[in-house]
């Protein structure tokens, strides 16, 4: 198991974060005409939005938190994404390989829309939104972090599923001369998630197509990636090109490489400990100058989110349905 704890960055690898001023514009345009000639819009730095975590608020809706929010310079840099390797630092070193621009979607299963549409074509005409989500690893670290893009559920009624659809499927891109991490047996390639229907339907979960104020970086999912900030991050699937929606629970790629470890549904639940680690507290990211780490925090049921999400697992026994 290849999963493992992160290890400190070095006060020399850290750079200033850049600025995501007119943010409303850039989600409009990135939405628009997705990636396509934003690649130089990078904008003047700003500081993190300040507050501690055990005194920040979120919005009634879940969709804004006033937490100091993770430098751009870290959450692009420490980060997994083992297309590109398995450290901390190889996606942003090795994603340049990747080619987000053109890109399609594939569609199918239990949906009266199926085929294969371009992605400029998908959202085309939608408006940006922005989320500030906290994000936390299954690992016991976590961020907070602006991302751009639009509800998964508007996304996906699009293609009108049926009845039949009780589940959403999610497919990684799968190709080795973009992504030098498939020559590497380390997960059962392409990798892939899912999520109950209702779930991907919650207002909370989201498809971003970026963060601080510009398009994804590749190694951080360009230029599609789910975010269910209830969830262990490992659900966030990045650099989607298949959507199906089954009748039955899908295939995921952890839970399939070790389902002792790394469940289906993957709520964040600080009583349910990984079998090689507790998961009662988490290292929050944030913070200016020479610090990465801004401390350790407890860790908060689904996340934090439990006002919002907890219904959806009415019933449920969280221990067992990890």
């Amino acid at each position: 198991m290849l999963i493992r704890r992160p290890a400190d960055v070095l006060p020399s690898e850290i750079t200033p974060e850049p600025v995501y001023r007119a943010r409303r514009q850039l989600m409009g345009a990135a939405l628009a005409t997705p990636l396509l000639g934003l690649a130089g819009c990078a904008e003047a730095d700003t500081p993190a939005a300040g507050g501690a975590a055990d005194a920040a608020t979120d919005t009634p809706d879940g969709f804004r938190t006033s937490e100091e929010q993770t430098r751009f310079a870290n959450a692009s840099t420490y980060n997994n994404f083992y297309e590109f390797g398995t450290g901390k630092a190889d996606p942003a070193e090795n994603a340049h390989t990747l080619q987000p621009v053109p890109w399609s979607v594939t569609v199918g299963g239990a949906a009266g829309k199926r085929g294969t549409f371009a992605l400029e074509d998908l959202l085309k005409d939608r408006a940006g939104e922005e989320r500030i989500y906290r994000m936390r690893c299954v690992e016991a670290w976590s961020m907070v972090i602006p991302w751009l893009g639009m509800p998964l559920g508007t996304f996906l009624r699009q293609f009108e599923p049926t009845s039949n659809a009780r589940y959403v499927r999610f497919v990684t891109l799968d190709d080795p001369r973009q992504m030098p991490g498939l020559r590497y047996p380390v997960l059962d390639w392409p990798y892939e998630e899912g999520l109950r229907i209702d779930e991907a339907m919650h207002p909370l979960a989201f498809l971003a197509v970026g963060m601080y104020g510009r398009p994804l970086p590749n190694q951080n999912g360009a230029p599609l990636r789910l975010v269910v900030p209830w969830k262990y991050g490992f659900k966030g699937i990045k650099s989607i090109v298949r959507i199906e929606f089954t009748e039955d629970m899908p295939p995921t790629s952890w839970n399939k490489s070790a389902p002792r470890e790394y469940g289906f549904f993957a709520n964040v639940n600080p009583a349910v400990a990984h079998p090689r680690w507790s998961q009662a507290s988490e290292r929050r990211i944030a913070g200016g100058g020479n610090r990465i780490f801004a401390g350790r925090i407890p860790t908060r049921p689904f996340n934090g989110y439990a006002e919002q999400v907890a219904p959806l697992y009415a019933g449920m026994d969280l221990r067992k349905w990890f």
